[in-house]
């Protein structure tokens, strides 16, 4: 049963809780929480810039992974313990904006896997970045 649904403020302040440290420093902000999703708004720091003068995949795929775990979370009310299974990620077009957007859908979730996809597009809402995940729910 999906627990009562999380703030912003809330998901926001789990991520100290939950995250190293260099994800942290990706400065991601929870922007809206709905029932089995959450938008997350991401700056493209320099650091995530390649010499091509685009966002690098790695950034964007570490974004859509921590917005897959956050979704979870607020859809179970709190964090528990998961891992990664699966990230298979398709990157449809350059990102040379200074910010992106991550929104994350769990798709379905039973008791030991859930299943997600998390859509990363520029401010003017091109998608850029499609993935989709699985999870193993550990506890």
């Amino acid at each position: 049963m999906t627990q009562a649904l999380m703030t912003p403020a809330s998901l926001q302040a789990k991520i100290p809780e939950i995250f190293a440290p260099w994800i942290i420093a990706m400065d991601l902000r929870v922007i809206e929480v709905l029932p089995g999703e959450v938008l997350l708004s991401m700056p493209v720091k320099a650091d995530y810039v390649h010499v091509g003068g685009v966002m690098c995949g790695q950034a964007a795929m570490a974004a859509a992974d921590t917005a897959m775990v956050l979704a979870l979370t607020a859809e179970l009310g709190e964090f528990k313990p998961m891992t990664t299974v699966q990230l298979q990620t398709s990157f449809l077009r350059p990102i040379s904006s200074d910010q992106v957007l991550v929104r994350a859908t769990v798709l379905r979730r039973g008791k030991s896997l859930a299943f997600g996809s998390i859509d990363i597009s520029s401010p003017d809402g091109k998608l850029a970045v499609q993935a989709t995940t699985t999870y193993a729910l550990l506890a």
